[in-house]
C-alpha cells in the first residue's frame, strides 16, 4: 500500500473535476448534455414508426342509365296454313308478316300470298294463316255444273288428299301411312285418329271426302 504523498496515486474524478475552472466544467455539462440527447434522438427515430391504417371509402355505385333500354320482350307468333313447318315461332318487335312465313320455312307453292299483307307487323299472341290458292273448280269435280265427287280416303294418294282444305302434305302422308298400318278407315270419323287431324278439320273436310 503505497503511503500518502507518493506520486503513484492516480487523481479521482472528483479531484480532476475540482481542478477544472467554472468556464471548463460549464463547456463539459453542455457537452455531455448534447451527447446524451443526441443518443436519445438517435434512438427515438430508430424505433419503429406506427402506420396510419385509413378506413376504405365505399366508392358510390354507379347510377343506372336513364337510357339503358329495357328487357326485350319476345313476340310468340303462329303460323300456319299453306306454309312447309307450320308452327309457333318466336319474334321480335318489328318483325313483319314476311319474316314469319319465312321462318315457318316460306310459302309452298300455290299459296295465295297475295291475300296477306306482307308488310304487317307481327303482334304477340296471333296466328297468321296463310292460305292455298282454290283451284277453278271444286275438289273432285268433272266438269262445270257436275256434282263433284267425293274423295275415297282409303283409296285416294297422298296428292289427292293434300287438296282437301286444311290437309297439307305432311298430314294427307299421315292419312296415307295411318291406312297402310291400321287398314282402311271404317267412317270418316276415324281420321281424328290421325295425328294433326282436329275436329275443326274434319268438319272442313266431311262433306268432301268418303269410305
Amino acid at each position: 500500500m503505497n503511503a500518502p504523498g507518493d506520486g503513484g496515486v492516480e487523481p479521482t474524478l472528483r479531484d480532476r473535476l475540482s481542478g477544472l475552472s467554472r468556464a471548463e466544467l460549464g463547456g463539459l455539462v453542455a457537452l455531455v448534455a448534447i451527447t446524451v440527447g443526441g443518443a436519445g434522438l438517435w434512438y427515438a427515430r430508430s424505433l419503429p414508426r406506427p402506420v396510419e391504417v385509413r378506413a376504405a371509402t365505399a366508392l358510390p355505385a354507379p347510377a343506372a342509365s336513364a337510357t339503358s333500354s329495357p328487357d326485350v320482350v319476345p313476340i310468340l307468333v303462329d303460323v300456319a296454313g299453306w306454309v312447309r313447318r307450320p308452327g309457333v315461332y318466336e319474334f321480335h318487335d318489328g318483325d313483319r308478316v314476311i319474316d314469319a312465313i319465312e321462318a315457318a320455312g316460306g310459302a309452298r307453292p300455290g299459296a295465295a300470298l297475295d291475300a296477306l299483307n306482307l308488310a304487317a307487323p307481327l303482334a304477340d299472341g296471333t296466328q297468321i294463316l296463310v292460305p292455298r290458292r282454290q283451284a277453278s273448280g271444286p275438289v273432285g269435280s268433272v266438269g262445270s255444273g257436275a256434282t263433284p265427287s267425293k274423295v275415297n280416303i282409303n283409296a285416294a294418294s297422298a296428292t289427292e288428299l293434300e287438296a282437301l282444305p286444311g290437309v297439307g302434305e305432311v298430314i294427307a302422308q299421315r292419312i296415307v301411312d295411318y291406312r297402310t298400318a291400321n287398314g282402311p278407315f271404317g267412317s270418316v270419323d276415324d281420321l281424328l285418329d290421325v295425328s294433326g287431324i282436329g275436329e275443326v278439320t274434319l268438319e272442313n273436310i266431311r262433306d268432301l271426302v268418303t269410305v
